[in-house]
């Protein structure tokens, strides 16, 4: 069994219905750390409906979070759901913002270790993953 993620008549993503499931739950967890909402919709019908404007700006909020961020278990968390998250938007023909600006060392998450500040989210890495993501990811 599998479920569909859509914006209107478009299928960006055909998951596994465990692996949608776990997606979705991500989604709404990860809505308290970006502080705005996320515009994915269940809708009870093995779909989930995204508004594309609003993902984008969630995803956007996220991946500065994650390019601004000296901690590396706050990076490691959100890597994997932003690779899979970038690619809805870009099926979806929006784009990310963060991922061409220059982003700041953002003060909420400052991991200092014997070296001092550890490094910020890597935009190359990030996209990396997104691309062996897009790979798995069936329409």
């Amino acid at each position: 069994m599998s479920q569909i993620f859509r914006t209107g008549e478009a299928i960006l993503w055909f998951p596994s219905n465990r692996v949608a499931r776990l997606f979705h739950s991500l989604t709404e967890v990860l809505v308290s750390v970006a502080g705005r909402p996320a515009g994915m919709d269940d809708t009870g019908a093995d779909e989930y409906e995204i508004d594309q404007e609003v993902f984008e700006a969630f995803v956007n909020e996220l991946a500065r979070q994650y390019l601004g961020s000296s901690h590396v278990i706050m990076r490691s968390m959100l890597e994997g759901y932003l690779a899979t998250a970038l690619v809805l938007v870009e099926r979806a023909g929006g784009s990310v913002a963060a991922l061409s600006e220059a982003i700041g060392l953002d003060p909420r998450d400052i991991s200092v270790g014997p070296g001092g500040i550890g490094e910020l989210g890597d935009v190359e890495r990030l996209r990396q993953l997104a691309a062996v993501h897009a790979q798995a990811m069936s329409r």
